[in-house]
């Protein structure tokens, strides 16, 4: 299957899930594909057809927008160099959940969500922790007897007990040995990722080399620098976070708009592009559009803010 089938297999899931979704994403050196959001479930996501043609650099923005905009980042993948990927199985590179698009359509179509992820040394299962440690109390169970069932050591029933992984034989020993399911299902749109979006963010003096993005943390804003996305900044503010794209490009200017104010859309939310030169509009679709000559003339974050939200909302 060719990525652009993959892709589009991927948004019809989504669409049929109830999922509002993007576009593709048709820009170069891009790090995402898709974008969509159902609820408060917000995913960024790259599709791919064999997973190990995914690079740190584009792991690494992913994660930084998704911290910033408080999404999921997600791999979509059919292969790797070990073969295809499984269904049913939560793969990970760079921190990144990873999974096929029958593993997507089991969860959101068929509600049957994955149980086993994949990590160095094989394949294995959430343990439901706290169950385990109150039956083996509560039963008078001791740790050896939980290891001798389990084939593992004490000191991996504490882990187990500690939430680690385990081992799908071991696990399923345990649930037979109690009688109780203790295996967890996995949800493939929980991100444990820094939840820390002020590191990347310069704020006050710090430079960047735009003129633009200097000038809005002198009036106030916190900026985060981005390289492989369709705008070149988070812009964030007391009030609000922006998706702030420079328009240097004259002829990439219209489509990087119109593709920020769809991401900004499904984001919940604004999108701003900065130009040289004053245009007919004050917006593209849903995204402001700012001279440089109005953002020297503003002082405050609260006005350009205002400016921003005043113009994004405009057809």
């Amino acid at each position: 299957m060719s990525r652009e089938e993959l892709i589009n297999t991927t948004r019809a899931v989504l669409a049929k899930a109830g999922f509002d979704i993007s576009s593709i994403i048709n820009l170069r050196s891009i790090c995402f594909d898709l974008v969509g959001r159902k609820d408060d479930t917000l995913l960024i996501i790259k599709v791919l057809s064999n997973i190990d043609a995914f690079s740190r650099d584009n792991a690494e923005e992913m994660k930084t927008l998704a911290e910033a905009l408080k999404a999921t980042p997600l791999l979509i993948g059919e292969t790797s160099s070990s073969g295809p990927l499984e269904p049913g199985i939560v793969y990970s590179r760079f921190k990144i959940p990873i999974i096929s698009n029958e593993t997507l359509a089991d969860h959101l179509l068929e509600e049957v969500p994955p149980i086993i992820f994949a990590a160095p040394g094989g394949l294995y299962v959430k343990i439901d922790s706290e169950i385990l440690k109150s039956i083996r109390e509560t039963q008078g169970i001791s740790l050896g007897t939980l290891a001798e069932t389990a084939g593992v050591s004490r000191r991996t029933i504490q882990m187990y007990e500690s939430g680690m992984g385990a081992m799908i034989d071991a696990a399923l020993r345990l649930e037979e040995f109690l009688n109780v399911p203790i295996i967890e299902a996995l949800n493939p749109f929980e991100y444990k990722g820094e939840k820390n979006p002020e590191k990347h963010e310069m704020t006050g003096t710090e430079r960047t080399e735009s003129v633009a993005l200097n000038r809005m943390m002198d009036i106030g804003f916190a900026i985060t620098p981005v390289t492989k996305s369709p705008f070149e900044a988070i812009t964030r503010s007391h009030r609000t976070v922006i998706l702030t794209g420079l328009g240097l490009e004259e002829e990439k200017l219209v489509q990087k708009a119109v593709i920020a104010s769809e991401i900004s859309k499904i984001a919940e939310k604004h999108s701003l592009i900065i130009v040289e030169k004053k245009r007919t509009a004050d917006s593209i679709e849903l995204t402001a559009v700012v001279t440089t000559d109005e953002l020297k003339k503003i002082d405050d974050q609260d006005e350009l803010t205002d400016l921003v939200m005043s113009r994004s909302t405009k057809k």
